[in-house]
């Protein structure tokens, strides 16, 4: 009897406490326990989960043609052209690439990836044997790339780990009478947070002056985008706008539950895990009506489709000052989440992966005759310039 295939995930970089990290986690955990052998495989790890991962060039000594390869894409990189060039069957998993122009101005190595990226991804349509997108609305972007058989495997968030206790010392220090305004979520350009702040800026001057911004996300990975926020703010005179940078699991539910609203102004969203969160948390919830965010809602929290600051400041005083709407959003919301969490994850992967185990598999991919060697000189070089730098920049340019 021969042996069960293996199932790994592939991806550019896992992160600590981001939407992809926890999906990716918990994909594993579902696979392990139906006892596939499940590895995941990343350029890059946050330190604290590298002990979780492996290095992207152990792929090649794992490899094997029954293996499935489940490819988490959302950036150009060099684990995905490894996993690319693989024999292993490959499902991908598509969590949307954000439009490079958010970035071009503020962190060109970011816009440079999501540019590789977009035009990367095409050269999957023949590779993989499914492309899954982790909503609708990425499912229709896979569809409209030329993908053939997609589908949708859902994002269920995990949110257990809400329900620990709150950081005290963020508690002493917003726990007040102030109306508490927040936003969760990466400091970067598609995500808009200078929207944010213009009508927190709107709702603070014309309603409440009683009133801050916390903005809980990591921003030192976009110094630049940063650097403008911090200018807008100073021009506009606002002394209650909080940035709070990276933060624990207990310090993110003491921003969630001292939260009176919270308020998105992204303008690109494959999924959005946050407004689930904050409905969980029972904070209401108010949108900018763009790409997945509808569709996460799911009919719950209060939509806007025009970002004037004086109008979205309306609405924010309109819930505020209304505790019984209020009640009713976060009825609403916790509908959500109960609809949300009713999905069948677990089984929905696992039919996922054994349609495409039994299925027909597709031809091995398509690669130039040298590209192990290209791969071998590429890892040298990378090498070199890592622990040589000078030597790096002092090879000969490549010949025209």
């Amino acid at each position: 009897m021969s042996p069960r295939p293996a199932v790994h995930q592939v991806l550019a970089t896992l992160g600590y406490g981001d939407a992809i990290g926890h999906e990716v986690l918990g994909i594993q955990r579902v696979l392990r326990r139906a006892g596939y052998e499940s590895d995941i495989f990343v350029e890059t790890a946050d330190p604290r989960l590298e002990s979780l991962t492996r290095d992207y060039r152990e792929l090649v000594d794992a490899t094997d043609p029954d293996n499935l390869l489940l490819h988490h894409f959302s950036i150009g990189s060099k684990a995905s052209r490894t996993a690319y060039a693989l024999p292993d069957r490959m499902a991908l998993i598509y969590h949307n690439i954000t439009p490079p122009e958010y970035f071009a101005a503020v962190h060109r190595t970011l816009a440079r990836q999501c540019f590789r990226g977009r035009r990367e991804i095409h050269a999957y349509v023949d590779r993989c044997e499914m492309a899954l997108g982790d909503s609708e609305f990425n499912r229709e972007d896979l569809v409209s790339l030329g993908f053939k058989k997609t589908a949708v495997l859902p994002v269920v968030p995990d949110l257990a780990h809400l329900d620990d206790p709150a950081d005290w010392c963020v508690a002493r220090q917003f726990d007040d009478e102030w109306t508490n305004i927040l936003f969760v979520g990466r400091v970067i350009g598609n995500k808009k947070i200078e929207d944010v702040i213009r009508c927190f800026h709107a709702y603070h001057t014309r309603f409440n002056p009683r009133s801050r911004l916390i903005i809980a996300g990591v921003f030192s990975v976009f110094e630049r985008y940063f650097a403008a926020l911090t200018h807008l703010v100073n021009e506009l005179g606002l002394q209650h706008v909080h940035f709070a940078g990276h933060v624990s699991d207990a310090e993110l539910i003491a921003y969630y539950e001292l939260a009176d609203l919270f308020l998105c102004c992204s303008e690109h969203e494959g999924f959005c895990v946050p407004l689930i969160e904050a409905f969980y948390k029972q904070v209401p919830v108010l949108a900018y009506a763009a790409t997945a965010v509808p569709a996460t809602m799911d009919g719950a929290g209060i939509l806007f489709d025009t970002k004037d600051p004086a109008y979205v400041a309306a609405l924010m005083d309109g819930i505020l000052s209304n505790p019984d709407l209020q009640d009713s959003i976060v009825d609403q919301q916790l509908d959500a989440v109960d609809r949300l969490q009713a999905k069948d994850f677990d089984g929905t992967l696992l039919r996922f992966v054994d349609e495409i185990l039994s299925s027909p598999r597709m031809g091995a991919p398509r690669v130039a005759f040298d590209f192990w060697q290209q791969f071998d000189s590429l890892e040298q070089l990378e090498e070199v310039r890592r622990y040589r730098p000078s030597a790096y920049f002092a090879l000969p340019e490549e010949p025209a």
